[in-house]
């Protein structure tokens, strides 16, 4: 298990070996810096806290400043930490982790920020189609539609049954790709290319970790890369 912090720097094309051109994603992964190493006699339990992206003493806090220079670093802008088995001492504070630690991976998970849209209506929310737009309909043609009937218990209630897909607040949630193919790393530059979409705007940061689950194929494919 293991987890850094990177940022997205755009989507672009691959073409593979064989010719195919694969849509991809660009990844700026790490470098972070290992601010705490946890353990089961201090806190209970194993753990690695890693830290990204220098920021400005005055936009921290001073508990933060301090954290950060007992392991000898700058104030990082975030942190994180992942679960280490017992007894792991391959993490020390102050280590330099960059994207070499993924390079057994095939795949991975990444966390972000997905865009903020406002206020939206349920078509573009939801993807709803819509009210008719022929002779007798009113000038709603982009409405929801009757929401009577879908009160609690069955209709009779005094309120709208919860999760009712209605118009609101739509995107900047916390939104997690699984599995996402790796496709190459460049361990000079830092960078990772990963097959697909990735949640968040460019230069959003992001949250790159092992993957938590796999179907049979992914996970055959990727024992063969952790041996190899």
């Amino acid at each position: 298990m293991a987890m850094l912090f990177g940022r997205k720097l755009g989507m672009t094309r691959y073409f593979t070996e064989d010719g195919m051109n694969i849509p991809v994603t660009v990844l700026e992964v790490g470098p972070c810096v290992v601010t705490q190493v946890k353990t089961s006699e201090t806190d209970g339990y194993e753990a690695v806290q890693v830290g990204f992206d220098d920021v400005k003493p005055r936009r921290s806090t001073m508990p933060m400043i301090g954290h950060d220079a007992k392991a000898g670093t700058a104030p990082k802008r975030v942190h994180g930490e992942f679960r280490t088995g017992d007894g792991d001492d391959a993490y020390e504070a102050g280590q330099s982790l960059n994207v070499e630690v993924f390079a057994n991976h095939a795949f991975v998970d990444i966390t972000g920020t997905s865009k903020g849209k406002g206020f939206q209506g349920p078509m573009k929310r939801h993807n709803f189609r819509g009210q008719l737009a022929s002779h007798g309909v009113e000038r709603k043609h982009r409405s929801a539609g009757s929401i009577g009937g879908h009160a609690t218990n069955l209709g009779t209630g005094p309120k709208i049954k919860k999760g009712k897909r209605m118009a609101g607040q739509m995107g900047n949630k916390r939104h997690t790709t699984r599995s996402i193919e790796v496709v190459s790393i460049d361990a000079e530059k830092n960078l990772m290319i990963v097959k697909g979409a990735v949640p968040g705007p460019n230069r959003g940061i992001i949250q790159i970790q092992s993957p938590s689950r796999l179907y049979k194929p992914k996970a055959r494919k990727q024992a063969e890369k952790m041996k190899g």
